[in-house]
């Protein structure tokens, strides 16, 4: 946020406090949230592990991290989801949870390739319910034979899902385009980086963005999950975080309380708008994922190369956003999600993931929980 912007969101307003006591509350930065990602692959002995310490860090919805997993096996881990992390408004069928279990099964694997250690994943052994996902193991995973190392891997560390505005004066080149869309195995992936399909695509995201925000059960969902300030992160390294000075001192007067974004009057509210709008008009371009159907195993495939050819971005130098809002399946989005199908797959299956690409200055990655928090 802009420094004009945070003067005007406070403007009106009375902060009360010595220089030296804003100083701090300005510097504060999480202690452990981040700690996952200095200590991926370095500290276990069992490969299993190690190749989790790794999965761990794959994209998911709303940095929900929906995964658990049992070791009691040698040899394999048996995967799970938390159906504590749904997010039944926004993702009333779990679709996009599974796409990010996806995403966590196939970084587990680059992870144990990288050690020379193949892994293969036994996909709903026991079975899987299209409406929503239960206790029953969503993977088992074995850790066996020999595997060569992807060159994708040495992207892990970098990549990140980008939500600042992109750079409007470079364009995408469609060799780095090509690149990305060359990394997918298993499923369907377009991108358009033409500048009147840009403008296109800005405006349906833009007005999926818009009614996820006006609908008031799915916004309260993202609020409800917002983690505002480093010491809320460091409790709840999941959700939706929002750290640095500008946060902590709008934190600590009062002005980005859930209560001040839930009213739609509030300058909160009305500047965050304006910030998610610059995320998708400043889109360079966008890629889509269509898989045939829409089973789980299509789900996880899916979840398997987004990931894949989010590294393949993140190898190219370009920024990436999932802009999942025009594929949620609720009846307030039901005309978007009919127009992006009639777009990318008339009659040939369903759109997984739709995303922005571009070029952006680095930003931190996303907070974590240990993973020893995730072990059954």
């Amino acid at each position: 946020m802009k420094r004009r912007q945070f003067l005007g969101l406070i403007g009106g307003g009375t902060i009360v406090a010595a220089a030296g006591a804003i100083g701090m509350v300005a510097t504060r930065s999480t202690r452990t949230a981040l700690l996952p990602w200095e200590a991926a692959g370095a500290q276990y002995t069992d490969l299993r592990k190690r190749a989790l310490s790794w999965a761990i860090l794959a994209p998911n919805p709303h940095n929900r991290q929906p995964w658990l997993v049992d070791l009691s096996v040698a040899d394999q881990a048996t995967l799970y989801v938390d159906t504590e992390k749904m997010l039944p408004h926004t993702d009333p069928f779990n679709r996009q949870i599974t796409i990010g279990l996806g995403c966590f099964i196939e970084m587990a694997r680059l992870a144990a390739a990288q050690d020379g250690i193949a892994m293969t994943a036994e996909l709903f052994p026991e079975g899987s319910d299209a409406a929503a996902l239960d206790n029953r193991p969503v993977a088992i995973m074995r850790f066996e034979g020999k595997a060569e190392a992807d060159p994708l891997f040495a992207q892990v560390l970098t990549r990140r899902s980008v939500k600042e505005p992109y750079d409007t004066e470079r364009t995408v080149p469609s060799e780095a385009l090509q690149a990305v869309l060359a990394a997918a195995r298993q499923t369907r992936v377009d991108g358009n980086i033409d500048p009147d399909h840009i403008v296109e695509m800005r405006a349906l995201t833009r007005e999926a963005l818009r009614i996820e925000i006006e609908t008031p059960r799915t916004y309260i969902e993202s609020v409800d999950l917002f983690r505002v300030g480093a010491k809320e992160v460091d409790a709840s390294p999941d959700g939706i975080d929002f750290t640095g000075p500008i946060f902590e001192l709008l934190s600590a007067a009062g002005q980005m309380s859930r209560e001040a974004l839930l009213d739609t009057s509030s300058a909160a509210f009305r500047e965050g708008l304006k910030a998610v709008y610059a995320n998708t008009d400043t889109a360079m371009g966008h890629l889509w994922q269509v898989t045939r159907g829409n089973t789980r195993e299509d789900q996880i495939a899916a979840g398997a190369d987004w990931l894949r050819i989010h590294l393949a971005a993140t190898a190219q130098g370009l920024a990436m956003q999932p802009l999942s809002q025009a594929l949620q399946e609720y009846p307030e989005m039901a005309e978007i999600y009919a127009d992006v199908h009639d777009r990318f797959a008339a009659g040939v299956g369903t759109v997984q993931m739709l995303a922005r690409i571009g070029y952006a200055a680095p930003v931190a990655p996303s907070p974590r929980w240990p993973l020893e928090a995730k072990l059954i």
